[in-house]
């Protein structure tokens, strides 16, 4: 008796549960951060040496609890892989982006014990999230392309110039994103427990956080620019709906950002700007998506550019 099968629509589903868990793990690792528990275990993988769980203080029941978030990550990430092997018919792009969720969490658990080991080093408490963005974005990619039908390549929908301005408004928000990791990094919340002195980026504060709202602000710009360019064309059905949600994440993000800077950088306001940074990522990502169609969607069209992508095997 071979193994059993899953269906395309159930194995979506696993990876929607891999992607929701993904978001909420950047979102507990900014409460470690910002509750000061980022030492609240010094060791790793055990929380101390010669102890796997630690519950001595509140510290350690947060960093525990996004531990286990990250247990039940793996979980979901491993279900996620072995679908894609048992789902029929079984995709080979479907297996490669599984496989990519794989390796960014080792590379995860790599970073997360070089950021216990250097004691919390900014640069690599801003890898720690670039690296879960990236991850998040490719899970993404991995729910999409398992709803969508079986096809071998994919093709733009949308025209030209409009591609190239979701293309531009997505390295602006790349950009933004790193930029933050670089305020973060200089501002005041090391993630520090007990006080500990731990080393900042040597920036001045005003400054990154200057570059950081220009680069907020021209990705409004270009997404507003987009929102005119599309309008009363045939672009308008495709990315209306994802637009709009890209427009009032980037939106509220920013009110946010000026109410943190404003307000000094209370906790609890940094904490909902995380929060709004994964927002835009999935907003983003989800914007650039819906610039493509696998070609079995094209209804007979024929495409000015194709993206080659693993043909399915059946087995």
């Amino acid at each position: 008796m071979g193994l059993p099968r899953i269906s395309p629509a159930r194995y979506q589903r696993l990876t929607l549960i891999a992607l929701v868990l993904l978001a909420i793990i950047i979102v507990t690792g900014a409460a470690v951060r910002l509750t000061g528990s980022g030492l609240g275990c010094n060791d790793w993988p055990n929380c101390e040496p010669g102890t796997f769980v630690g519950a001595a203080n509140n510290h350690q029941l947060i960093e525990q609890v996004n531990r286990l978030f990250t247990g039940l990550m793996a979980v979901a990430i491993m279900a996620a892989l072995a679908g894609s092997l048992l789902r029929a018919p079984r995709r080979r792009d479907l297996t490669r982006l599984s496989l990519s969720l794989v390796g960014g969490f080792l590379l995860q658990a790599v970073v997360g014990g070089i950021v216990v080991k250097s004691h919390l080093h900014p640069f690599a408490v801003m890898w720690h999230f670039l690296l879960s963005a990236i991850v998040l974005v490719a899970s993404l990619v991995l729910h999409q392309r398992a709803g969508e039908v079986d096809g071998g390549s994919y093709l733009v929908i949308v025209a030209t110039r409009v591609r190239r301005l979701v293309l531009a408004a997505s390295a602006v928000g790349i950009a933004a994103v790193v930029s933050g990791t670089v305020v973060t990094g200089t501002g005041p919340h090391s993630g520090a427990y007990k006080n500990d002195p731990v080393r900042r980026f040597s920036f001045a504060l005003i400054s990154v956080a200057r570059v950081h709202s220009l680069l907020v602000l021209a990705l409004i710009g270009l997404l507003l620019w987009l929102f005119r360019t599309i309008g009363k064309t045939p672009d308008w059905a495709v990315l209306e709906d994802r637009l709009s949600m890209t427009l009032l994440a980037v939106f509220v993000q920013g009110g946010i950002g000026y109410v943190q800077y404003l307000t000094k950088l209370p906790a609890a306001i940094v904490a909902a700007h995380i929060a709004g940074a994964t927002t835009v990522v999935i907003t983003l990502t989800r914007l650039v998506l819906a610039t493509r169609t696998s070609v079995v969607h094209a209804g007979g069209a024929t495409p000015s550019r194709v993206w080659p992508v693993a043909q399915p095997s059946v087995g």
